[in-house]
């Protein structure tokens, strides 16, 4: 997987490519780790993400709890759209086309 940072004031986009499984999940966290300060808001663009795993969807969900709340993605394909449907994580991420 690879992560694009952009920013814009307080604001960061990371922009997702390819897959975010078991290997690769931790690299959110580790792109996360050098935003300094923390921002006040973050966008995941997920236009370029094929696929996640369970490990991808913890690391969603410790993104989520890290940025309390301030956390949208964007561009999520059908496939994973359906694995969060399915855990219940569409209703509380906020998700965007």
């Amino acid at each position: 997987m690879t992560i694009e940072k952009k920013t814009d004031g307080n604001s960061v986009e990371l922009i997702l490519k390819g897959w975010m499984d078991t290997q690769n999940a931790p690299l959110l966290a580790a792109a996360l780790d050098e935003l300094d300060p923390h921002p006040g808001s973050l966008v995941l663009d997920m236009t370029g993400l094929e696929y996640t795993s369970s490990a991808g969807i913890r690391q969603l969900v410790a993104t989520h709890k890290r940025m309390n709340g301030a956390l949208t993605l964007k561009h999520v394909s059908a496939e994973i759209m359906d694995v969060l449907r399915m855990t219940g994580l569409d209703r509380k991420l906020n998700i965007e086309p």
